[in-house]
């Protein structure tokens, strides 16, 4: 049976992710676009999630790609309609409105997921299932991005619940709550702020390893050229590097797998799934790393930021 979801926000990350992914999936009809200022070709478009609900009652799911800090109400809206919702990363601006999220879905009966879409990077099981028969002895992620060329002009992410360079950082951290065989927790963390902006441009992270590991974190939102987002681990059988957000995967220096980018079109087979299971998917992992970053940073402040 074809399910008919409806896209809220219409910006960068829908048209470049979302309405392709749905667009090659036949378990999808995109029957809806939600946004005051865009709309989709082909498909009714509402300015308002409230209108959608009224007059479009058949559409049973409901897709967020709009900023973190409104996310709460649309969803929780979704929810008490008993509509199911998928959340773009990260699935809230708190853990609190995230559990509350969580707890509405299954008053309602309906399956809500939280889709860190790096997770489903083509390289990050393989990477999962060669630590597991390893002890690591060090890992450093490495992600660089440039914040103009990502997010141009968007100016929620520099306010609070934002982010900041948190949200591509949390991509990182999601794959890192993926794929090590056991929980870490952070030790440390130095946050820098432009000083005229509410959320860091970079992050220094440590984390505490049960086994005595070296593991650390670098973000920085300045990097112009090539892009780096890098995982490389030291083991006691070997070395592996996954790179490119997940897509390749490099074990003892040479080419394990090179994947291509179907993250979103994963993310939205597996939304299938839960509906089909009557199941949801709310690890919220991810987003611990992030707050406890936020408690336990160390603030330094830097020069103004412009776009």
């Amino acid at each position: 049976m074809v399910e008919k979801l409806a896209l809220v926000g219409i910006g960068k990350i829908a048209r470049d992710q979302h309405i392709p992914a749905i667009a090659g999936n036949p378990d999808w009809s995109l029957e809806a676009a939600v946004s005051r200022h865009a709309s989709v070709d082909g498909v009714d478009h509402f300015e308002t999630l409230d209108e959608l609900l009224e007059k479009r009652p058949d559409i049973n799911t409901i897709s967020l790609a709009i900023p973190p800090q409104p996310r709460f109400e649309y969803a929780a809206k979704a929810l008490r309609a008993g509509k199911h919702v998928m959340l773009e990363k990260p699935p809230g601006q708190s853990l609190a409105e995230c559990y509350t999220l969580e707890a509405l879905a299954k008053e309602n009966g309906v399956s809500i997921f939280a889709t860190w879409h790096s997770r489903y990077a083509d390289c990050v099981p393989y990477l999962k299932e060669w630590l597991s028969r390893r002890t690591i002895r060090r890992l450093k992620i490495t992600w660089k991005e440039d914040v103009r060329r990502w997010h141009p002009g968007q100016e929620w992410i520099w306010e609070p619940g934002g982010m900041g360079v948190f949200d591509p950082g949390i991509n990182a951290l999601s794959i890192l709550t993926e794929v090590l065989p056991y929980p870490v927790h952070l030790a440390e963390a130095v946050l820098e702020f432009p000083e005229n902006r509410a959320t860091p441009i970079a992050a220094n992270l440590t984390f505490a390893d049960p086994g005595g590991a070296d593991m650390t974190a670098v973000f920085d939102w300045r990097q112009e050229g090539p892009q780096t987002w890098d995982i490389e681990v030291e083991t006691n059988d070997g070395n592996a590097r996954l790179s490119l957000g997940g897509e390749r995967l490099e074990i003892g220096g040479k080419l394990f797998k090179e994947g291509s980018n179907h993250e979103y079109a994963n993310l939205y087979a597996r939304m299938a799934e839960l509906i089909k299971l009557g199941a949801s998917d709310l690890d919220l992992t991810p987003m611990i790393h992030v707050c406890d970053a936020f408690s336990l940073g160390r603030r330094l402040n830097t020069e103004p930021f412009e776009f």
